[in-house]
C-alpha cells in the first residue's frame, strides 16, 4: 500500500505539469520552478541537487491561514520541523508568522537558531529524554505534548527542580484509522503514540495536581498524508467530547491541538482542500472556546521541493532502465513507503517526445533503490536531466551518506532568482570525526 489514498491511472507528463502551477515548461529554457530554469541551477551546482521554491511555500502557508480566517476560526499554525528542517525554510515560515513543532532537542535548537522564539515552539514526540526536556524547559518552551503518564511525571520532576512551570497538553490516541500507509499512521490504539482516551481523565487530574506542571489541554495527531476530512472529523469529535467531559469533571481546558498530516497530491489528484478542512474544524469546535493549534509540515513544503538528477546511463536488460545520479540515500520515500513521485524530463524536447515504459533507478547497491517502475518516459540519453517532484518534505531530512555518497547541494528559488543554501558535501568530509585507534 502506497502512502497515499489515490488509485487512479498514472498521469502522463502533461497532466503532472498541469497539476503544479509552480512548474512551467518553456520551449527554450525547459522545466522551470517559479519561472527559474532548472537547467541553470544544474549548470551551476551540478546534480543531484535539491531545489526549493520559496514562493510556493509562502503561498501554501497563506492558503491555509486564509482558509481559517474565512471561517473566522483563530488558528495558531506551528510548522512541523521534521518535514524539512533547513534553516532557510524555518526562517521563511518565521517571517510568515508561524511557530514550530519539534520532536527532538536538535530540532528545537535549529528552530531557535532560525529565530523562532521558544515560547512559540511545541515539543512533540513519544521519547523525549530527561536531558532534552531539561534543555527545552530551561529555554522557555511554549508547550510540551506529553504522550504517557511516565512522561508527565518526568516533566513535573524536571520543572520543579528547575523552578519553572511546564505547559503541557496530553496527547490523546483517538483510535481512528487515517487510511494511510501503516508506517505513517499514528492514531490507532496499536500505535506507540499518545494516551488511550479512557486513561485521559484520570491522568489529566493527576497532572493538574503535580508541581511544576500546568496542564493546558488536549493534543492529537492521527497520521500523515491524509487526503480526506473524515478521519479528522472523527478524531476531533472525540477530542471535543473529551474537552467537555474534562470540564464537567472540574478541569480547566484551554487548548485543543489538532496536529497535522494534511495530504498533498503526488500524482495529479488534489490534495486535502484547506477550505474544506477549515470548515470542518469550525463545525466540530464551534462553541468549544479553546485555543486551537495545528502542526502542518508536508502540506507546506512537499510541493515546493524538487530533487534534480541526471541520467548516468541507459540499460536494456529485458526492460528499459534509466540509472540516475540520485539514489535512495537522497530520497528514501519510495523505498520506505512505496511512495509515488512524479518525474519530469527537464528539456522541453524530451517532454514532448513519445514515451515508453522504463524503471527509474539509482546506483545504490540495493534492490530497493528504485524511484519508479514501468513509468512512461521518453528516451533519455546519459546527461539528460530529470526532476523528481514533490520532494520538499521528508526528502533531505531523511537522507544519508550510504555507499559513501556525499550529500547534495540545496538551492532556494525566490522572486525569479536562486541562491545556494547548502553546499555540496566534499568527499573527505564523509570521514571527518572518525578515529582509527593507533593511527
Amino acid at each position: 500500500m502506497a502512502d497515499m489514498a489515490f488509485s487512479g491511472p498514472e498521469p502522463d507528463l502533461q497532466d503532472l505539469l498541469a497539476a503544479r502551477p509552480q512548474l512551467q515548461m518553456h520551449a527554450q529554457d525547459g522545466l522551470c520552478l517559479e519561472g527559474v530554469p532548472l537547467n541553470a541551477i544544474a549548470d551551476k551546482y551540478g546534480t543531484p541537487v535539491w531545489v526549493y521554491g520559496a514562493g510556493t511555500m509562502r503561498a501554501r502557508f497563506a492558503a491555509l491561514r486564509d482558509a481559517f480566517a474565512a471561517e473566522r476560526v483563530p488558528m495558531h499554525i506551528h510548522y512541523a520541523v521534521k518535514a524539512n528542517d533547513h534553516l532557510a525554510i524555518l526562517n521563511l515560515f518565521r517571517e510568515q508568522g508561524a511557530g514550530a513543532d519539534v520532536v527532538s532537542i536538535g530540532e528545537f535548537l535549529r528552530t531557535t537558531k532560525a529565530g523562532i522564539a521558544a515560547k512559540n515552539i511545541v515539543y512533540s514526540g513519544v521519547g523525549k529524554s530527561e536531558a532534552e526536556l531539561e534543555a527545552a524547559l530551561a529555554a522557555g518552551i511554549g508547550q510540551i505534548n506529553a504522550e504517557s503518564a511516565e512522561e508527565v511525571e518526568m516533566i513535573s520532576a524536571i520543572a520543579a527542580r528547575l523552578g519553572v512551570v511546564a505547559n503541557i497538553a496530553l496527547r490523546m490516541n483517538p483510535d481512528v484509522d487515517a487510511g494511510t500507509h501503516a508506517k505513517i499512521t499514528t492514531g490507532l490504539a496499536e500505535n506507540k503514540f499518545g494516551i488511550a482516551a479512557e486513561d485521559i481523565p484520570a491522568l489529566y487530574a493527576r497532572a493538574a495536581s503535580l508541581p511544576g506542571v500546568r496542564v493546558v489541554g488536549i493534543a492529537m495527531h492521527i497520521g500523515s498524508q491524509i487526503l480526506s476530512t473524515e478521519p479528522y472529523r472523527l478524531a476531533y469529535e472525540k477530542a471535543a467530547e473529551m474537552v467537555r467531559a474534562l470540564r464537567a469533571a472540574g478541569q480547566s481546558v484551554e487548548v485543543m491541538d489538532i496536529g497535522g498530516g494534511l495530504g498533498i497530491g503526488y500524482q495529479d489528484e488534489p490534495g486535502l482542500n484547506p477550505a474544506a478542512f477549515a470548515a470542518m474544524v469550525r463545525q466540530v469546535t464551534s462553541g468549544l472556546d479553546v485555543r486551537l493549534m495545528m502542526e502542518p509540515g508536508r502540506y507546506l513544503t512537499g510541493p515546493a521541493g524538487i530533487l534534480l538528477a541526471s541520467v548516468i546511463l541507459r540499460k536494456q536488460a529485458g526492460k528499459r532502465f534509466l540509472v540516475l545520479d540520485a539514489a535512495m540515500n537522497e530520497l528514501m520515500r519510495p523505498a520506505m513507503y512505496e511512495a509515488w513521485h512524479g518525474i519530469l524530463p527537464v528539456d522541453a524536447s524530451a517532454f514532448h517526445a513519445s514515451p515508453s515504459p522504463a524503471d527509474v533507478v539509482g546506483p545504490i547497491c540495493e534492490s530497493a533503490d528504485i524511484f519508479a517502475k514501468d513509468r512512461a518516459l521518453p528516451d533519455l540519453r546519459p546527461g539528460a536531466r530529470m526532476a523528481l517532484l514533490d520532494a520538499g518534505a521528508y526528502g533531505a531530512v531523511m537522507s544519508s551518506a550510504y555507499n559513501a555518497r556525499p550529500r547534495p547541494a540545496a538551492v532556494l528559488v525566490d522572486q525569479g532568482g536562486f541562491e545556494l543554501i547548502t553546499k555540496r558535501q566534499e568527499i573527505p568530509a564523509l570521514w571527518d570525526g572518525e578515529i582509527v585507534p593507533g593511527a
